[in-house]
C-alpha cells in the first residue's frame, strides 16, 4: 500500500492490520518491520513468504502494482487479496474521470472495495475475506498435481467439441479455464448447478463465465458426469454483430 501518507496509515492502523490479527495471523509491513535491508528486497521477501497478500491499490501507486506483478508471477494469486477506496471505481458516485482509478489489467479481478467513512465495515469484511482464502490456501493442491485421469479424458472430450464449434462460427482463438475439486466428491446436479451459477464472476458488463436460462437451448442440461451448457452466438442474432 502507499505508505507516508497519514490518511492511508488511518486504514492500515483501524482496518487492516486489525482484520489480518482477526484472521490469526501476524500483520507485516516494510516500513514498520523492516530487518535493516533494502526495503525493496524486503518487499519481495514478504511476498515470497506470505500466506495472504494483501494490497491496497488506492492512490495508484506504481510499486503497489509492481508488487502485484511479483505475487501473481509467483503464482501466489490465491493468497493475493486486493483492496482500494471505493472511489477509484467508475460505478462509485465519487468517482472523477482524471481521478485516481483502479487501472485496466487490474480491474477485472475480485476487488475488496472500502468506504474512509466506514472503516469498520472495510475490516469485518476483510477479515471474513482473509478467512474464506486462508481456507482455500490450505486445501489447495500442489501446482505439480497431475490432472486426475478421468478429468482429463472429460476435459479431451469438451476440448474437442469446442474446437468443433469454434470451426463453426469462424474462430479459432480460444481461452480454456479448468479446475478441480480434490479429494474428487459426488453432488446432485441441483448443487453442481448452482455452484456453476455462483462462480459467475461480474466485471465492468462483460461476465465472467455464464448462466443463461432466457433461452431453452443455453441453459444448462443434466448429464451422467453433472451439468453442461453449449452457447453460440451467430452474428444474425448478436446486436453487437459478432459471433461467439
Amino acid at each position: 500500500m502507499q505508505i507516508g501518507n497519514p490518511s492511508m496509515d488511518e486504514v492500515h492502523d483501524k482496518a487492516i492490520a486489525p482484520a489480518i490479527s482477526a484472521a490469526g495471523l501476524a500483520s507485516r509491513r516494510v516500513d514498520r518491520h523492516n530487518q535493516g535491508d533494502l526495503l525493496k528486497s524486503e518487499v519481495v521477501q514478504f511476498i515470497e513468504r506470505s500466506q495472504i497478500i494483501v494490497a491496497d491499490m488506492t492512490n495508484q501507486r506504481p510499486n503497489c502494482y509492481l508488487e502485484v506483478g511479483y505475487a501473481m508471477g509467483l503464482g501466489k494469486k490465491a493468497n493475493l487479496i486486493l483492496t482500494v477506496r471505493s472511489d477509484h471505481h467508475w460505478s462509485s458516485p465519487k468517482f472523477e474521470r482524471d481521478g485516481p482509478r483502479v487501472h485496466f489489467d487490474l480491474e477485472g479481478y475480485d476487488i475488496l472495495f472500502w468506504d474512509p467513512n466506514d472503516l469498520d465495515g472495510f475490516r469485518e469484511a476483510l477479515a471474513q475475506r482473509i478467512r474464506r482464502r486462508l481456507a482455500v490456501v490450505a486445501n489447495r493442491p500442489a501446482a505439480s498435481a497431475a490432472p486426475l485421469a478421468a478429468d482429463a479424458a472429460w476435459r479431451d472430450e469438451l476440448r474437442a467439441r469446442g474446437l468443433a464449434g469454434l470451426v463453426g462460427v469462424g474462430r479459432t482463438g480460444y481461452v480454456e479455464l479448468a479446475a478441480e475439486i480434490r479429494p474428487p466428491t459426488s453432488a446432485a446436479q441441483p448443487a453442481v448447478y448452482g455452484a456453476v451459477r455462483e462462480a459467475t464472476i461480474s466485471t465492468f458488463g462483460w461476465p465472467i463465465g455464464v448462466v443463461l436460462d432466457n433461452r431453452d437451448e443455453y441453459r444448462p442440461r443434466p448429464t451422467v458426469d453433472g451439468v453442461e451448457a453449449e452457447i453460440s452466438v451467430s452474428a444474425d442474432s448478436n446486436p453487437m454483430d459478432r459471433t461467439s
